[in-house]
Formats: structure tokens, sequence, C-alpha cells
């Protein structure tokens, strides 16, 4: 799968945050721009920096989004890293041993 080699677009920005299920205060945070700025880039479009869009595509991206271009099989888009079933998974071991607590050692 090709990355997507184009600047973000806003389109793609709010696609890939509902797919992650990730809040804008959180992505915003991750990607070091301000939640207002994220919400009127996403729905807007309002300009961001070229190193502003690549900060954002790279918090996406750790959130478990992957973006890819278009190609011969269809458009330009974003999708999961991982399946669904895959996803359970990584919550179910996530979720093993109970809370981490330091160790009195």
């Amino acid at each position: 799968m090709n990355r997507y080699p184009l600047p973000l677009t806003p389109d793609l920005a709010r696609a890939g945050r509902a797919l992650a299920q990730v809040s804008a205060e959180e992505i915003a945070k991750a990607s070091g721009l301000e939640p207002q700025q994220l919400r009127h880039f996403e729905s807007s479009g309002a300009s961001l920096d070229s190193a502003a869009k690549d900060q954002l595509r790279a918090a996406l991206e750790a959130y478990g989004v992957v973006f890819f271009a278009e190609d011969s099989h269809g458009g330009y888009g974003v999708r999961r890293k991982h399946t669904a079933a895959k996803v359970r998974q990584l919550q179910r071991w996530e979720g093993e041993g109970g809370p981490a607590y330091e160790d009195d050692i």
C-alpha cells in the first residue's frame, strides 16, 4: 500500500480522526496544534503550513490511521492500520494484568 504522497487535506484529517475515534483535543495535543486550529482546518480548510500538516498526519498515524494514494482500484483515502479483530486483541492485551504500578524493588 502506498503512503499518501500529497499534503493532508481537511477531508482526510476528519476521516482519519473519525476512524481513530479520538477527540480533536487529543489529536491537537499530539500534533502540537491548538484544538480550535484543528477544528477550523477540518471544517473550513483553513490553511496550515506543511510542517503542521506533517505533524497532524504523524499524530493520526500514531493512532493507527493509514493514508493511501489514488490508484487503479479507487481514490485516495484513509483506513485503519489493524482489522477490527486485531484492535479487539490489542485492547484485550492492554487490559491484562490490571493497572500498572511502580515496582517497590
